[in-house]
């Protein structure tokens, strides 16, 4: 599940998909932390930021991000206690296959979609019944669903999801090899 940290939607996304991981939004969470920074600074802590995310894999992520965390909360305490507590939720799609990365990082994509069913729905303006409002969305659904699913478009790529398996115990999720 990717979201950002609303605490309704977390507590919900615990309770109606027990055993799911969750992603917090990179996007929204370096917003989080750019509150807790001086504006002069902004650009230089976002630049700081982004080097978690140029690592290779979670190890490396992993080491960068605390490595980033000491660096930030020696000039600004609370951003080191923002970056405890989200570590794992922001870091969680590394364990997924690097091909999925950069969808399941953020809610970019789903921030999108719902983008274009705001500017579909302006030009109607005002629809005469809840049948139509339910009509419009879902052609915009399907249109989408029909986009994310071919070759050209795909979301998610057969190969790169033949690479997750089966979770862990502990809740991880395994990737095959090759």
């Amino acid at each position: 599940m990717i979201s950002d940290q609303h605490a309704g939607l977390v507590a919900a996304i615990g309770r109606a998909m027990q055993g799911s991981s969750h992603q917090r939004c990179r996007v929204h969470f370096i917003r989080n932390v750019l509150a807790h920074v001086a504006k002069a600074e902004i650009e230089m802590v976002a630049a700081v930021f982004r080097t978690i995310f140029a690592q290779p894999d979670l190890a490396s992520m992993s080491k960068q991000w605390d490595k980033v965390r000491d660096e930030l909360a020696a000039r600004y305490p609370k951003i080191g206690t923002l970056m405890d507590q989200a570590k794992a939720e922001v870091l969680a799609f590394a364990v997924f296959p690097r091909e999925h990365w950069r969808k399941i990082w953020s809610t970019n994509p789903l921030e999108r979609l719902n983008k274009e069913i705001k500017r579909r729905a302006r030009v109607v303006g005002i629809f005469p019944n809840e049948a139509a409002v339910i009509r419009l969305v879902g052609a915009v659904l399907a249109d989408t669903h029909d986009e994310w699913a071919t070759d050209e478009r795909r979301y998610l790529s057969e190969e790169s999801m033949a690479k997750i398996g089966k979770t862990h115990d502990d809740g991880s999720v395994a990737l095959t090899q090759g």
